[in-house]
């Protein structure tokens, strides 16, 4: 990123490291609290749901009704017990994520990122991390998936300012995930035929822990 962008990025709402990257870590619970205080919490749409099998539409309007949406976010990922929600989890094609996540350090994560995108790495960052993942839209089922360790995602908070955000260990698994959700996949879309014919036979013999939009 040229240092002109990184300068911008110093006008955000969260601060950023040396980088350029957003520091996402320091009054995370005040943060998380302050929105999802603000918020109602939402049913959580389900596979088979066509928001969810859609790629999203990008935002391009920063104002109170994005603000509320992320309000409602944060509420519906804490009703959930999520540590990623997307968008269209609650219903709207629109690209924003936000997040409540550990990394494998113990280190909290908290932030909002609209219009995501993963940045293509290098080889030499490409080691992957095969790990039992699940989905609040394919609710009481889990998997092993392989991803990368690390993770990059580019994007814009929740006023419209150029971010940066990188995590490792899991919460690489999770910008990676909610990424996924806002341009139509789920993580069993990356699973062998097998594997996702038996995370959809977990959801099937279970129950959901949290409220959830029914299909048809």
């Amino acid at each position: 990123m040229a240092q002109q962008d990184i300068d911008q990025q110093g006008v955000g709402v969260l601060p950023v490291d040396d980088e350029g990257f957003v520091v996402d870590v320091e009054e995370t619970d005040e943060r998380e609290s302050g929105w999802r205080e603000r918020g109602t919490s939402r049913p959580i749409t389900v596979v088979g749901n066509p928001v969810l099998h859609t790629e999203c539409a990008d935002v391009t309007e920063f104002g109170p009704e994005l603000e509320q949406l992320v309000a409602d976010m944060f509420a519906s990922q804490r009703t959930a017990e999520g540590v990623g929600l997307a968008a269209n989890q609650i219903g709207v094609g629109l690209k924003v994520f936000v997040y409540d996540c550990m990394d494998d350090e113990g280190v909290r994560h908290v932030g909002v990122v609209c219009n995501p995108r993963l940045v293509d790495l290098p080889a030499e960052l490409r080691v992957l991390d095969e790990s039992n993942e699940g989905c609040l839209s394919v609710p009481t089922a889990y998997a092993e998936l392989a991803r990368p360790d690390y993770a990059e995602v580019t994007g814009q908070d929740e006023k419209g300012n150029p971010i940066k955000v990188r995590g490792t260990g899991y919460f690489a698994r999770c910008l990676q995930h909610e990424t996924d959700h806002l341009y139509g996949y789920l993580y069993i879309d990356r699973l062998s035929k097998r594997d996702r014919k038996d995370a959809l036979r977990q959801m099937a013999e279970n129950e959901p822990r949290y409220p959830v939009v029914a299909n048809g």
